[in-house]
């Protein structure tokens, strides 16, 4: 069956398309009709509706511009769906015949990609090879059965690096028709898209032709502190599918917990290839999908292992100072502008402590206040908490951890004696013949551009 365009007459008879705009995580849709399933909860997002008619499951996605907030006190204008970027998750089950209508509100053409999904060449979204493309104003129909369980992506498959450098993408999850040998039931069902922005600060719209210089490292087109905590009842199994559509690869590492990877966007995985992990590299177009027991009650660090993709918009050609004496130079300065501040003497969270003035519209580069201070993150970092008294079903951030007395790392203020050391030490395997009359002590400046890279 090839992809088709709908005349006005069968526009009537669309469904009616369920536009969101707010960036919280909304409650799991349960499904009112169809095939029962666990449905899954998408971070910061949420699961489009679908009517059933005469046994086909219908979904209206509408393609358009729209304004998401990544963090309190920033927005971004991107392109999206119903609303939102990314777009809503949709949900079927194993054997669905699904039917979904794209109208396109974009000032260009696009179309949509199904990622992963076996499908009739024709629906496979890809604009000039397998379908016309969606002009603006125009609404087109995709219409296959969902043959196999697992975790997919969509995507634009028409002027792709400005429509997805622009937030077009959309997570989907077919859900097995029975009971899988390779697919466990689990009690917490999570789901987010990675993605990345270049917006400079005090604006509002991403740099479309950026290749690698990207300065906002997103889960779901939102940003730390701005991302949704995953709240789990202790002893509760977990699933979490993460999709990667940004250019480069990410670590994510989860605190206190092991897991494995049990699905690809390939499918699920044969049990013999798995093994504990506590982070999984993710791939550009890749997803994976981890379980695992939450069998520790705590606040568990959840991140992106690269360390500047927990920090917020920043300047790449800053030269390091650490170390560096700026005090005479302050004092001249000082005179000339009252307000200067010595940045990065110490390190980066010099910065972040001095509370700097930031344009109108632009995050923190690392911020967050946590029970015992700055959290001092960005980017791509979120807290999975998990507690004793979540009850079962219950999404609800339950606050901070009340840790039992004792467990807590706290400073040491007793004697400490001077460490013992070996003599020999830090020697040389193959000592020089002639020894340099004095030592010298090598001075040497970091590169301050990284272009090449």
């Amino acid at each position: 069956m090839a992809i088709s365009a709908v005349s006005r007459v069968a526009m009537a008879a669309l469904p009616e398309p369920v536009i969101q705009t707010r960036p919280d995580t909304m409650p799991p849709l349960v499904p009112d009709s169809g095939t029962p399933y666990n449905p899954v909860v998408t971070l910061n997002g949420w699961t489009l509706p679908w009517r059933m008619n005469q046994g086909v499951k219908e979904f209206h996605l509408v393609a358009e511009p729209v304004v998401r907030e990544m963090a309190p006190g920033f927005k971004a204008h991107l392109w999206g769906y119903n609303g939102q970027s990314p777009g809503p998750t949709i949900e079927v089950v194993e054997g669905d015949r699904v039917r979904v209508f794209v109208t396109n509100k974009l000032p260009e053409h696009t179309s949509i990609h199904w990622h992963g999904q076996r499908l009739p060449s024709g629906m496979d979204g890809v604009s000039g090879l397998t379908q016309p493309s969606i002009q603006p104003g125009k609404t087109f129909v995709y219409e296959f059965v969902a043959r196999r369980p697992g975790t997919f992506m969509y995507h634009p498959h028409a002027d792709e690096m400005t429509q997805m450098a622009m937030g077009m993408m959309g997570f989907w999850v077919t859900h097995p028709k029975t009971r899988h040998p390779l697919i466990d039931e689990v009690q917490r069902d999570f789901c987010f898209l990675l993605n990345a922005y270049d917006i400079d600060p005090g604006s509002y719209t991403p740099k479309t032709m950026t290749m690698t210089d990207f300065n906002l490292w997103s889960w779901n087109s939102r940003i730390f502190p701005g991302i949704d905590t995953l709240n789990v009842r202790l002893n509760d199994k977990v699933r979490i599918r993460i999709g990667n559509l940004t250019m480069t690869n990410h670590p994510i590492h989860v605190h206190g917990h092991e897991f494995t990877v049990t699905g690809t966007d390939g499918g699920p995985t044969p049990k013999a290839s798995r093994w504990p992990e506590v982070t999984a590299d993710i791939a550009v177009g890749q997803m994976r999908q981890i379980d695992f027991v939450a069998d520790e009650e705590g606040d568990w660090a959840f991140h992106c292992h690269k360390s500047h993709h927990t920090m917020n918009a920043m300047g790449h050609n800053v030269p390091t100072l650490i170390g560096v004496d700026h005090s005479g130079v302050a004092r001249k300065i000082n005179k000339l502008i009252p307000e200067y501040m010595v940045m990065g003497e110490r390190g980066m969270a010099d910065m972040t402590e001095m509370e700097m003035p930031i344009p109108d519209n632009t995050a923190p580069m690392m911020t967050g206040e946590g029970p015992f201070g700055p959290v001092e993150m960005g980017g791509m970092f979120s807290v999975l908490k998990v507690r004793r008294d979540q009850k079962p079903g219950d999404y609800k951030d339950p606050g901070w951890f009340k840790h039992p007395a004792g467990t807590v790392a706290h400073e040491y203020i007793g004697p400490l004696a001077e460490p013992a050391r070996f003599k020999a030490e830090g020697g040389q395997s193959m000592p020089r013949v002639q020894q340099p009359v004095s030592a010298t002590e090598v001075q040497v400046r970091k590169p301050t551009s990284h272009s090449g890279h």
